[in-house]
């Protein structure tokens, strides 16, 4: 499949429920043929966000856009946009199958379909099943399958991990990373940052309803690094420093501004100084996560709460 080219683009946008500000002039892109990583303490106003590029939720100001235009006035929502940011947006009493049939239906997507994703995601001994008496497991790629029935462009998941046992975190992460390489945009809201930090080209911070970092998830991490320890530090970091290559002094050893091994064993070998240690050292995004949201987390007051989940309400309502 050819790179589709819809990116989400989300410009100076803000959220108020009353008094509380829930969204605070945020902006970032979302590219296609990557997964991107939106992160944030509880209440940061990630789920908000996802809401207003849904049409569920109006801004107060600015605005987001997938492939420049407004979910509201995209002419094939289904196949431009999949979403799924609850794991409970189903019928109970409902098989998990007619529950797709019933979106493929008002969509005028046929039947096959329908027991295409079923496989898709792993569930088709389930598909007859009542969805009520699924796991959360289930329900997530029970939600997932529901979010392609259209085969769209555009992927907005919130939390799709919440729920699933080992081996389907790691199938989530083979499957996400496949969606990216169709060249779909795929923007994956999780609280999981080691899963993230294994999945994710791309992330998104917000804290306080703010922006605090974006970038490439190297970007964001500063950049891969090595670390190597020898006989005599000193001589290695200069002899890197010919080759071009920055070293720093840490842990007994030399922190190495390259992820090329096998460029730092050479420069090793030609210096004459053995390497007793080599190994890569990325960045770690749960460490820097901490450093920029520790201390953000948001608890609701009673008075703030009710206005943000009836705002939410009536939105819903409005687009049903």
């Amino acid at each position: 499949m050819a790179d589709r080219g819809t990116a989400i683009e989300v410009r100076n946008l803000s959220k108020r429920f009353g008094g509380f500000t829930a969204v605070d002039d945020v902006s970032f892109d979302v590219r296609p043929g990557r997964v991107t990583g939106f992160l944030g303490p509880n209440g940061a106003g990630k789920t908000t966000t996802l809401r207003m590029l849904l049409g569920l939720v109006e801004p107060s100001a600015g605005q987001a856009t997938i492939g420049g235009t407004r979910y509201r006035d995209l002419p094939s929502p289904l196949t431009t946009v999949g979403a799924a940011l609850e794991a409970t947006s189903f019928h109970p009493g409902r098989s998990g199958r007619d529950h797709l049939r019933v979106m493929a239906s008002t969509a005028g997507i046929p039947d096959s379909r329908v027991d295409e994703l079923l496989e898709l995601v792993g569930i088709p001994a389930a598909a007859r099943k009542r969805a009520g008496g699924y796991s959360m497991g289930m329900r997530q790629r029970l939600g997932l399958a529901g979010a392609l029935i259209g085969d769209p462009e555009v992927l907005l998941l919130d939390e799709p991990n919440n729920g699933l046992d080992p081996e389907g975190i790691r199938w989530m992460r083979g499957f996400l990373r496949h969606l990216a390489s169709e060249g779909r945009t795929v923007l994956v809201s999780s609280h999981m940052l080691g899963e993230v930090q294994q999945t994710a080209d791309d992330v998104v911070i917000i804290a306080n309803g703010r922006l605090v970092r974006s970038g490439t998830l190297e970007e964001v991490q500063g950049g891969a690094k090595s670390f190597v320890r020898t006989s005599d530090a000193d001589a290695l970091a200069g002899a890197l420093r010919i080759a071009d290559v920055t070293a720093q002094p840490a842990d007994g050893g030399l922190v190495v501004e390259t992820d090329d091994l096998r460029l730092i064993g050479d420069v090793a070998l030609r210096a004459g100084l053995p390497v007793w240690e080599l190994t890569s050292r990325s960045g770690d995004l749960e460490s820097l996560f901490f450093a920029l949201t520790d201390g953000t987390s948001r608890n609701y007051s009673t008075q703030d709460a009710p206005v943000e989940q009836d705002a939410l309400i009536g939105q819903e309502g409005a687009n049903e």
